[in-house]
């Protein structure tokens, strides 16, 4: 079963061109809805929805059987409604497109493509997929940074400790013994008297740091767009980021084509429901020029984005008329060179951070007691 994680709703459109004619698909959220959803819990009645519709259980009793077996919360409001208004006969497409906090625009378009064709159940079984393999991909990535997150939080930890309360208390030993310091060892007194004389820049501008890159973020497209294209320029991550995407836009679009979402329609959603400016730009130049007649391929080339092999992909697919299959190749391929390089780069941080972790700590133990040995020299002689 997919891993707990939890996904914000379709990002805006991207700065400039990117933005125009972008659709706001987005409902109004049902008044009742409180709190988050949790993915996993969407993940799960999405299976279980897609089972009971494939056994031949009419779809008004599958979500009240699905909603009389959900404990209280805001999930179980959402489904309440879903049951209502299935019942007084909104399509179920609708009825999910009023809650996009939990169900986003690329599932309530599966859904409206999947009751158009008169096979909604295949749909909720590819959604379903899409979804568990989307959270897999997630909570690997989530998983594999957890060691060295830890590794560095207890580092910074251990390291403030010593500088604010261990350190002034060697400063009042060499202070009584009037020595003439070493650099490191004046080096890192300084370091500590800064550190606890203003601490509050020390420790609180990291904070408001982090604050107003969180504020800009939600806020300022402009600075959004500026942050995701220097992301993607990063050594190293930025490769891995870029694949990332990559994967993330041919599961999505080749899960929509196979649902039998027209083209563009299926770009206009991925482009919506990505959270890169980026990439959502790119998807949008690639609209556009599909709107004019072109094909796939050339466009996306042109973006940058995309590397010749997903590219010359593509363009069989759009030849051969399998265009999805060839989709959820990338996918497929791109993700596992996700894993891999997650993998490799996780074997070469984790020692890099022991020795810099290391380093550091030797390097203030070093400046603390090459003073004491001039001490006990100087007590030694007299």
């Amino acid at each position: 079963m997919a891993k707990k994680i939890q996904r914000s709703s379709a990002a805006p459109a991207a700065p400039g061109p990117a933005s125009a004619g972008a659709p706001n698909a987005a409902g109004p959220a049902s008044p009742r809805r409180r709190g988050r959803v949790a993915r996993n819990l969407v993940t799960e009645f999405t299976i279980q929805l897609a089972t009971l519709t494939e056994a031949g259980i009419p779809i008004v009793k599958a979500l009240t059987i699905l909603e009389g077996q959900t404990r209280s919360g805001p999930f179980k409001l959402v489904l309440q409604d879903l049951v209502e208004d299935v019942s007084s006969g909104t399509p179920l497409s609708e009825s999910l497109a009023k809650h996009p906090q939990v169900f986003d625009r690329l599932y309530s378009s599966m859904a409206r493509a999947g009751e158009a064709g008169g096979v909604l159940d295949k749909v909720l079984q590819r959604q379903a997929v899409f979804m568990e393999r989307s959270a897999e991909v997630r909570g690997k990535i989530v998983g594999a940074m957890i060691y060295p997150s830890v590794i560095v939080l207890v580092a910074v930890a251990v390291v403030s400790a010593v500088i604010v309360w261990i350190i002034p208390r060697f400063q009042e030993i060499f202070k009584s013994f009037r020595i003439e310091l070493p650099a490191v060892t004046q080096l890192l007194l300084d370091v500590s008297d800064f550190t606890v004389n203003y601490w509050y820049i020390v420790f609180g501008a990291p904070v408001l740091a982090a604050l107003a890159h969180t504020a800009l973020m939600a806020r300022r497209r402009a600075y959004r767009y500026r942050v995701h294209q220097l992301q993607l320029k990063l050594p190293l991550f930025g490769a891995l980021l870029n694949r990332g995407l990559v994967a993330g836009f041919a599961r999505t679009f080749g899960t929509l084509i196979q649902a039998g979402v027209p083209h563009l329609d299926a770009l206009g959603i991925v482009r919506d429901s990505s959270r890169n400016e980026v990439l959502m730009e790119g998807v949008e130049s690639i609209r556009r020029t599909v709107r004019e007649g072109e094909g796939i391929a050339r466009p996306m080339g042109e973006t940058g984005l995309f590397d010749d092999l997903v590219v010359n992909m593509v363009d069989v697919g759009e030849a051969t008329g399998e265009l999805d299959k060839m989709l959820m190749k990338v996918a497929d391929a791109y993700e596992k060179q996700v894993e891999r390089r997650i993998n490799a780069m996780l074997k070469l941080i984790e020692p890099l951070l022991l020795i810099v972790v290391a380093a550091l700590v030797g390097f203030i133990v070093v400046a603390l007691f090459l003073p004491l040995m001039s001490i006990m020299s100087s007590v030694g002689s007299q």
